[in-house]
């Protein structure tokens, strides 16, 4: 059974890799690109698609540029997505996800034992990542609620919202109440001193699944800030950084910038960011690139603000759960199955383009 399964992934792959565009000498989009000196990813997509925003290349490339996405390697070959997040103009989204459900229902093998249903929590107005209002609650707890059917899993599950993030992690994973939070990001653990408290904790205290999703984090600006031409981080010395509460700090504490280098400002929504980048009272707001976008739309300032080009931290999503859950390691093992099956089968970027589709279409309602 697992040699026939691996065969019809295999084709899956096979026919998404014929239907890939030729090689273009100029950053188009329904093409792939060769990368020449001097190329980041945030002037390929700037060329591309007319910003910045080059969240949907990493996600096309991730096996390529995981290990350096900020050193393109010349002659490295990227495949540049169309804007609806197709990887070719052939290939229609959601046919991967068609051929596992398929493939799912046909082998699955119901248990007689009674089992509860595992316990998700998770929060709305996260786009496109958590809401009720998305397609399947939003791109991470479609991943959730995936993974729980494959990889040989056949657990009940059922996911509620909490809007309020902390009291995830503070009371309602080691409470019991709920199982497993959607989603977290994993703070660098091998550099623990670095950290502050809050991701010393969460290193401490939690256990992490395999990596859902790598977000990149762009530093945002005003056009005439003295923080707009950095090109190291510890040109940001001085700065007061706006990131959401309960959004990571990790990936910027392992860089130095901490108190007093640096002036945290941590409101609770992230418009509240955008808003304060604009009326000055912070010099950058730093969040995934997705969020800032949509906020700065929101607001109708989009080109009233500059994203740094040569300057982004890549942080890693993950499903969570409580180290005093006795089940909790079960719980993330049995999601683990379901996430390496649905990053081979390229599952995994059909749910994350189909996603980003519906959010791009949204904000242009």
């Amino acid at each position: 059974m697992r040699t026939a399964k691996n065969a019809q992934r295999l084709t899956v792959l096979a026919a998404t890799m014929i239907a890939l565009p030729v090689i273009a000498s100029a950053q188009e989009a329904c093409t792939t690109y060769t990368v020449k000196d001097g190329d980041t990813l945030g002037t390929i997509a700037q060329t591309a698609y007319g910003t910045f925003d080059y969240q949907m290349i990493f996600n096309a490339n991730r096996d390529a540029l995981a290990a350096n996405p900020a050193n393109l390697p010349v002659g490295l070959q990227l495949i540049l997505p169309c804007e609806d997040g197709r990887l070719s103009p052939d290939q229609a989204l959601s046919t991967v996800i068609a051929t596992q459900t398929q493939e799912q229902e046909a082998n699955r093998v119901r248990s007689n034992v009674y089992e509860p249903p595992l316990k998700f929590v998770t929060s709305n107005n996260w786009m496109p990542f958590t809401d009720e209002s998305l397609t399947g609650g939003g791109i991470f707890v479609r991943m959730a609620t995936t993974a729980m059917q494959r990889g040989g899993n056949d657990r009940g599950f059922e996911v509620s919202y909490v809007d309020d993030w902390m009291a995830h992690i503070d009371v309602l994973l080691p409470s019991g109440a709920f199982d497993v939070s959607i989603a977290w990001e994993a703070p660098d653990c091998s550099k623990l001193d670095m950290l502050g408290e809050f991701s010393a904790r969460m290193c401490t205290e939690f256990d992490f699944s395999l990596p859902i999703y790598e977000a990149a984090y762009t530093f945002n600006t005003l056009p005439d800030s003295r923080f707009a031409n950095a090109r190291s981080f510890d040109e940001y010395s001085g700065a007061r950084i706006c990131r959401p509460e309960a959004w990571p700090l990790g990936d910027l504490e392992v860089q130095g910038l901490v108190p007093p280098v640096v002036e945290f400002v941590a409101p609770k929504n992230p418009l509240d960011c955008a808003e304060m980048l604009m009326r000055g009272e912070v010099d950058i707001y730093s969040i995934e690139t997705e969020t800032s976008a949509a906020n700065f739309t929101e607001l109708g300032v989009s080109d009233k603000v500059v994203t740094n080009p040569a300057l982004a931290t890549f942080i890693s999503y993950h499903f969570l759960t409580s180290k005093s859950n006795p089940r909790g390691r079960v719980y993330i093992a049995m999601l683990n199955r379901g996430i390496t099956e649905m990053r081979e089968s390229g599952e995994w970027y059909d749910i994350v383009a189909t996603g980003l589709d519906e959010h791009n279409k949204l904000k242009q309602q």
